[in-house]
């Protein structure tokens, strides 16, 4: 029997024992592949309709799904939260402006971000449905207001594990906590444009700080990014990450430049998830990541989000190098980012184009560019 006729009879019949071997662990490992993605497209279909989308808009591969950045002008009485167990202690609030992190345990309720002060109301509705503990932390990762907006609304459900009054005399409510340089950026845009119940009175000045609650260890990291007041919190035991604005899976990431955003501190900050995460089997768990918006991420999302960014931010420094000003860069055809823009280049409020400039100034140490 020739070479060719044996391989057509291993076809036709399965082959010998070593070949169905083989295609009983492929069949394994597609089906465990196909219950993980189920999990994904459930995730996706929380995300897109706590923004109005509807459910069978996102019901695609849920690596390339096609979610939608929080509305720029929302109706805030149409939109509802929705609550997705992430693993361990650790769940996911969606709809509320950025994602919320929530860690339930026995010794009460640490959130990270507080989303619009609109949609605090519902956050505190799906937090009481996990938990009748009361909410003892709040940690902020950013500036802007989907992740700081219901800061005041937060602190005054919360209480404190101790009897009588507050630190420092005040009311026993939630402690909420971030880098000093983000108190720092509040108290420079003035109380104007963000009202002092929304400043941290817990900050911490150096690069991290750690405690522990509801039987693991939680470590907040500042990680300067979208500002310079920027941090993550890894919650160890549970093995997941709320990463801020470095991790946006609908949008590029915003990079404030005029409050200390820079690339090369997003991609800092995302080597240094890769650094901690460790995946499970073919990348599908083990660590995970909850991003500012989307849907979570594993390994995977956070290496291919890194990559992207090392790309763009190569081609505008090459551009540079080569005596192009900003104009020139933007004038670009393919563009820069073109390969990323169906997927990324969809709010207007943070656009390819923005992005570009910001990586530009900041590589070009503040030139214009024009």
């Amino acid at each position: 029997m020739t070479a060719r006729a044996r391989i057509a009879r291993c076809s036709a019949d399965g082959g010998g024992p070593r070949e169905r071997a083989v295609s009983a662990a492929t069949a394994k490992l597609a089906r465990r592949r196909s219950a993980s993605l189920a999990l994904r497209v459930a995730a996706v279909a929380l995300a897109a309709a706590a923004v109005g989308v509807p459910a069978g808009a996102g019901a695609q591969d849920a690596r390339t799904a096609r979610q939608t950045p929080f509305p720029a002008k929302p109706d805030f009485a149409a939109l509802d939260v929705e609550t997705l167990h992430v693993q361990g202690n650790v769940y996911l609030i969606a709809g509320a402006g950025a994602n919320i992190a929530a860690q339930i345990g026995d010794d009460g309720v640490v959130i990270v971000d507080t989303g619009y002060a609109q949609m605090s109301e519902k956050v505190l509705a799906a937090i009481a449905k996990l938990t009748d503990k009361p909410i003892r932390t709040i940690i902020n990762t950013t500036l802007a207001d989907d992740h700081t907006g219901a800061n005041a609304e937060m602190v005054a459900a919360g209480r404190l594990n101790q009897a009588g009054p507050g630190m420092s005399g005040r009311p026993n409510e939630g402690d909420l906590v971030a880098h000093a340089e983000l108190l720092r950026l509040m108290t420079e845009i003035g109380e104007d444009e963000i009202p002092t119940d929304r400043w941290p009175p817990s900050t911490f000045s150096v690069g991290k700080k750690d405690f522990h609650a509801n039987g693991e260890a939680i470590e907040i990291r500042h990680q300067p990014a979208a500002t310079a007041g920027d941090a993550f919190v890894w919650f160890r035991g549970s093995d997941v990450i709320a990463a801020g604005e470095m991790l946006n899976l609908t949008s590029f990431p915003y990079i404030d430049v005029e409050r200390g955003g820079t690339i090369e501190g997003v991609l800092d900050g995302l080597n240094t998830l890769l650094d901690i995460m460790v995946p499970a089997h073919l990348q599908e768990g083990g660590t995970m990541v909850i991003p500012s918006h989307g849907r979570i991420a594993d390994e995977h999302d956070v290496l291919e989000y890194r990559d992207m960014l090392t790309i763009i931010r190569d081609r505008v420094q090459h551009a540079i190098r080569s005596g192009m000003s900003l104009a020139e860069v933007q004038a670009l055809s393919p563009s820069v980012t073109y390969e990323y823009e169906p997927r990324f280049d969809r709010d207007p409020t943070w656009t390819a184009r923005m992005l570009v400039e910001a990586i530009y100034r900041n590589l070009s140490d503040g030139r214009e560019g024009s």
